[in-house]
C-alpha cells in the first residue's frame, strides 16, 4: 500500500466528524516540521530504548513516557519549562 494514499482511504472517521485532514507534500517534511520532530524524541527517547515485552506492555511504556514528556522532561523550545507548565501559564 502507498503510504502517502493510506490515510486517504482508510476510512478513519475524519469526514463524518467535520475534521479536515491537510497532508503535506511528499519527500517534504520540513512542513510538517513540529511533528517530524516529536517523533524523532518519541524515537530516540522510548521506542530506541525499549524492548517490549507485549502490546500491553508498549501501552503502558507509552503512557508512562507521554507523562514524563508532557510532566516532568524540561523542553528547551518551550524555555525549559515542561508543556504542562507551559500549558498552565496561557490558560
Amino acid at each position: 500500500m502507498d503510504p502517502s494514499t493510506s490515510v486517504r482511504n482508510s476510512g478513519n472517521g475524519a469526514e463524518a466528524k467535520g475534521i479536515e485532514l491537510r497532508f503535506i507534500q511528499p519527500g517534504k517534511p520540513a512542513q510538517n516540521a513540529y511533528v517530524e520532530r516529536f517523533n524523532r524524541t518519541v524515537r530516540q527517547e522510548w521506542l530506541n530504548l525499549t524492548i517490549f515485552e507485549s502490546i500491553t506492555h508498549a501501552r503502558e511504556t507509552a503512557t508512562q513516557w507521554l507523562w514524563r514528556y508532557n510532566a516532568e522532561r524540561p523542553n528547551t523550545a518551550i524555555g525549559g519549562i515542561t508543556p504542562y507548565q507551559k500549558l498552565a501559564m496561557v490558560t
